[in-house]
């Protein structure tokens, strides 16, 4: 029979034990995080491969993979303007392994839009860093006789309905249909699965008109797109002679959307804060900014509790757009 003794010491040890194992446990987790990136890292782009969105990805993913010595990866999940990918993120495992480069539009516009999502843009996903904002070029076919802002506005009252315009995005779409509420116009909006789908789509003639985030700047400039304006509030470096459609006469008119960093609910803060740190060194440095000029992208290195703010302050703001506009996008 065994004393009392030996029953307390036995209690003693297994306390001992299980708070030995309590205290590892942190520490383990924290050695994790203090590893990280162990193991290869996934950037999901919920748009296509060649996208505004996923030309930032892949310069985020090259420096960090240089930088961390594991391999960063971008692996486009494109479809229903942007849920699917977006989705996808929010719903991944919360351990750094797989993060989101994601624009404005699937975060602060399609709560608008759609009277249901999979996934609460807010709560559902960790704002961790912004990296940049851009607006779009208009563009026209240059067949048409049409050469500036007020010669697309007649041409459009004097044959409604005559012409369409690609819709690659939701932020596609939305600077397509503002632009007809505030110039009392119409042009059937055809969809696509990208935004350079549409570049292709307008480069072959499928379509007429054009809202490009500025990734046919080649086909601008060589003239097999003719620019009219751009859609943000300020004349683009690219594009100096442009005018804002402000500028041109639509008034009111600004439409932009930024390009951000996501993680899962629950990822380690340390990881987010780690890879706040890491975006912002990377589009910090003069290549980064040369590429981001080169495409007519603006920095945004918002703080954290920036960025999170930013995301409340634009839900609203599209919600009252598309409430106001009555816009019957997607619903």
């Amino acid at each position: 029979m065994k004393s009392p003794t030996d029953n307390t010491r036995r209690r003693g040890l297994q306390i001992a034990a299980a708070s030995l194992a309590a205290t590892l446990l942190p520490q383990a987790v924290r050695a994790q995080q203090a590893t990280w990136p162990a193991r290869p890292v996934k950037f999901i782009v919920p748009f296509s491969a060649g996208s505004g969105t996923d030309i930032l990805a892949r310069i985020l993913a090259e420096s960090m993979s240089k930088s961390t010595g594991q391999a960063f990866v971008v692996d486009n999940r494109q479809g229903a303007d942007g849920i699917l990918g977006t989705d996808l993120i929010a719903k991944s495992p919360a351990d750094g392994y797989t993060i989101g480069v994601v624009p404005s539009s699937p975060i602060v516009m399609n709560p608008a839009l759609y009277a249901k999502l999979p996934f609460d843009p807010i709560k559902d996903l960790i704002p961790v860093a912004n990296i940049a904002r851009v607006g779009c070029v208009l563009g026209v076919q240059p067949t048409l006789p049409i050469n500036n802002v007020q010669e697309l506005v007649a041409y459009l009252k004097a044959n409604p309905g005559k012409l369409n315009y690609a819709a690659g995005s939701t932020f596609t779409h939305l600077a397509g249909e503002m632009f007809k509420l505030l110039t009392g116009t119409n042009m059937q909006a055809i969809p696509y699965k990208g935004t350079a789908p549409q570049v292709t789509a307008m480069l072959g003639k499928e379509v007429d008109v054009i809202f490009d985030p500025f990734l046919g700047v080649q086909h601008f400039k060589g003239g097999r797109i003719r620019p009219l304006a751009v859609t943000s509030g300020t004349r683009s470096g690219v594009f100096p002679d442009l005018p804002t459609l402000q500028e041109a006469g639509v008034k009111d008119y600004q439409v932009e959307t930024w390009i951000g960093v996501f993680a899962p609910p629950g990822t380690p803060k340390a990881i987010v804060d780690q890879l706040h740190r890491e975006v912002n060194r990377v589009f910090a440095t003069p290549e980064a900014r040369q590429r981001l000029a080169d495409l007519s992208y603006d920095p945004l290195p918002d703080t954290q509790d920036q960025f999170a703010r930013r995301i409340v302050a634009d839900t609203a703001r599209w919600g009252k757009t598309v409430k106001d506009a009555n816009f019957a996008v997607n619903k």
